[in-house]
């Protein structure tokens, strides 16, 4: 085979992964957004601010998604710069999710917690499915690997969700919720952190 014939397999092959990933990037990004609309449509009827921010944390992870849709198939700076903003966009939830958890403190109905257990079961078996369809990627991408962070977080909080909710239905009190708030804020924060290390290592 020539020169050119290997050439253009190599195009071929490159252009079919990147459709591949921007249909992986595509289901998670969707799926992310109804969970925002539905996790903050909930926690603000269920007075949740757990619930709230995992729906605000699915913002999140949307625009994470979008952003890693538009790097796909572009230059590793680009890529950087992508994986940057989505850790920057984590940051930045992580502090608007603690300023909410001080203005519920400082004055907040206790949530109902079959209802923060019930969303949060929900997202937690969509994550899985997210994580899954996330696998499907095999190469070393760092905006997929940013992706598959934030469907971890979203796994972890939706898990502490579920025994916050029990909690609040024990204490009748909002004091178990705000402080999962508070814990999902540093683990968006974390995961913001890790992202940015990671693209930090890539420009070494």
């Amino acid at each position: 085979m020539s020169d050119i014939g290997k050439d253009s397999d190599d195009e071929s092959g490159l252009d079919a992964s990147n459709e591949r990933d921007r249909g992986i990037l595509w289901k998670v990004l969707l799926i992310n957004l109804g969970q925002c609309l539905a996790g903050v449509a909930v926690g603000i009827w269920a007075s949740s601010t757990a619930v709230v921010g995992a729906g605000l944390d699915n913002l999140g992870d949307a625009a994470v998604y979008g952003v890693s849709l538009y790097a796909v198939g572009r230059s590793s700076t680009i890529k950087k710069r992508a994986a940057q903003l989505s850790g920057w966009l984590l940051i930045g939830f992580a502090c608007l999710l603690l300023v909410e958890v001080v203005r519920r403190f400082l004055g907040g109905e206790a949530p109902l917690g079959p209802a923060m257990m019930a969303m949060a079961a929900t997202n937690a078996l969509l994550n899985i499915y997210c994580i899954r369809v996330l696998k499907q990627h095999r190469g070393q991408d760092i905006n997929f690997k940013a992706s598959t962070i934030f469907t971890n977080n979203d796994s972890l909080v939706n898990g502490a969700i579920v025994l916050s909710g029990a909690l609040v239905m024990w204490t009748n009190s909002n004091l178990p919720d705000l402080l999962l708030g508070t814990v999902v804020s540093f683990i968006a924060g974390k995961g913001g952190y890790g992202i940015l290390s990671e693209a930090k290592e890539h420009q070494s």
